[in-house]
């Protein structure tokens, strides 16, 4: 018979409902018998001990906020008698605990992959049209569709551009972030070779927007300023047939999984996220990184209320050090623009069942498994170091999922439990909290985390997530947002706009 409802932890207060239920229907906790005395919707929680006004909500074996009134048993808990415990920013000391002992794999693993002229390996052999400013995003469609029908018989995949808003008309750090960003897409090994496309007179130059790309194989990249030539369609082609024929050189050989990099993500959050994606992603992280691979994780306000848990993983004091300072920098942010900073889960995550923002922090962290913290990057700060990576970035989805391709992250693993179309520039793998939005949601949905709740058990899942993960690298299977074109970006603006 199906369960009603979940304990997540032991001594949690309230327990989470796995269908509808009404008022009046009963549950059976610890051979207790507990009457429901609101009607209680799919994912939401249920007291299971009386709870005071002012005393913890429990879950995860957390505190989750605090009864803004006096909660019976049997009651609904969510935003009416519940409120956060969270208010500024604090100060932390430096606990570390005892790392994660990770399985050593027998023998070493393999992906089919791209290996490029400079060492790097990309998982797809694509031509990639970047524009340094969003003047010319008409321009950069129209040679992508050309280029596309021109080269469909070529050794590449496909040819793509990148459309955004930027590179015109902004000054310090939100150029900067435009071009880190930017640079790091022509940088990214899953791009066998990249056009460069300039208007002439935006902020994002050329000329200046090559000092920030630094040094970079001239046949792999081309630029043209469309301002300077006469038909700049009819030179981008001429540009775009060497590209193509340098990207069709490589061919797929095997490599070791230990060159993989894949970004942590989680969007549309229901009260699932924490008990069955975002839990399954974090043992794929630890299987990974038990391979020599790197995973990257941010939305770094999604971390408010459960930092403590990846501070305390720090490899070392500088590393302990850089984690606060992403956490509170981001707590800066929010209190400069006189935003509350502990105000995050958005309606939708409030429909699915998610109450406070620790609530959500708590699941979202789990992404990161309990692997060690090796390094902290800056927004646009590309991967160094092997191991879980934090990089500063938002929560919102395209942001966040540009900043870690832009990383280096060769896939993003976008645990969702209320489904979402988009991708970013590499395959976004979007794996579903509960089997009812996989059902329902065939064309969007990759992987289903919610065979958890039936049975499956997380050894075996996140085996069989790790093993589809490297057919992925493998371009054995490709993502939804891969069969649909969904490939965008997005970047982040702080400051004025002249």
């Amino acid at each position: 018979m199906k369960a009603d409802y979940i304990l997540v932890y032991k001594n949690d207060n309230v327990v989470v409902a796995l269908k509808d239920l009404t008022e009046g229907d009963v549950i059976t906790v610890d051979g207790q018998e507990i009457v429901l005395r609101s009607d209680t919707p799919f994912g939401h929680k249920i007291a299971i001990k009386a709870i005071e006004k002012g005393d913890n909500i429990i879950k995860y074996g957390y505190p989750i906020g605090h009864a803004s009134e006096g909660i019976v048993i049997g009651d609904w808990v969510h935003t009416h008698n519940t409120k956060t415990n969270l208010s500024g920013t604090l100060e932390y000391s430096y606990d570390p605990v005892e790392p994660a002992k990770l399985s050593v794999p027998t023998k070493e693993k393999t992906f089919n992959g791209y290996v490029r002229d400079n060492g790097e390996v990309g998982i797809r052999n694509e031509v990639w049209v970047i524009n340094t400013v969003g003047c010319i995003n008409k321009t950069a469609e129209i040679i992508t569709k050309m280029a596309n029908e021109q080269f469909k018989d070529a050794e590449i995949d496909a040819v793509y551009h990148y459309p955004h808003l930027f590179g015109c008309s902004q000054l310090g750090d939100d150029l900067l972030n435009t071009q880190k960003i930017l640079s790091n897409l022509v940088h990214h090994p899953n791009a066998g070779a990249v056009l460069v496309l300039g208007l002439g007179c935006e902020n994002n130059y050329v000329s200046e927007f090559k000092k920030v790309i630094g040094d970079y194989d001239e046949n792999r990249v081309k630029f043209l300023v469309v301002q300077e030539v006469g038909d700049e369609i009819t030179e981008s082609m001429e540009l775009m047939e060497q590209l193509v024929e340098y990207a069709s050189r490589f061919e797929k050989q095997p490599v070791p999984v230990s060159k993989l990099k894949v970004g942590l993500k989680c969007g549309g959050s229901d009260a699932f996220s924490g008990i069955t994606a975002n839990p399954l992603v974090g043992a794929f992280s630890d299987i990974l990184i038990s391979h020599g691979g790197t995973s990257v994780l941010t939305e770094v306000p999604e971390m408010f209320g459960a930092e403590t848990i990846l501070m305390e993983r720090a490899k070392d004091q500088e590393t302990f050090s850089k984690t606060v300072d992403l956490v509170n920098d981001f707590k800066d942010y929010f209190l400069k623009h006189d935003q509350v900073v502990y105000e995050n889960p958005s309606p939708g995550n409030k429909a699915g069942g998610i109450t406070t923002l620790e609530e959500k922090s708590l699941g979202c962290v789990q992404k990161g498994g309990y692997s060690t913290v090796v390094d902290v990057l800056a927004y646009g700060d590309r991967l160094k170091e092997s191991g879980l990576n934090l990089l500063e970035g938002p929560g919102n989805d395209l942001v966040a999922v540009t900043a870690l391709a832009a990383a280096g992250a060769h896939i993003v693993l976008f645990t969702t439990g209320r489904g979402t179309p988009f991708g970013g520039p590499v395959p976004t793998v979007k794996i579903s909290t509960n089997t009812q939005l996989y059902d329902k949601k065939r064309n969007w949905i990759d992987f289903n985390a919610g065979e958890l709740l039936t049975g499956k058990t997380m050894d075996v899942l996140s085996n069989e997530l790790f093993e589809y993960i490297v057919d992925l690298a493998s371009k054995e299977v490709v993502t939804h947002n891969e069969k649909h074109g969904f490939k965008e970006i997005s970047i982040f603006k702080d400051g004025v706009i002249l």
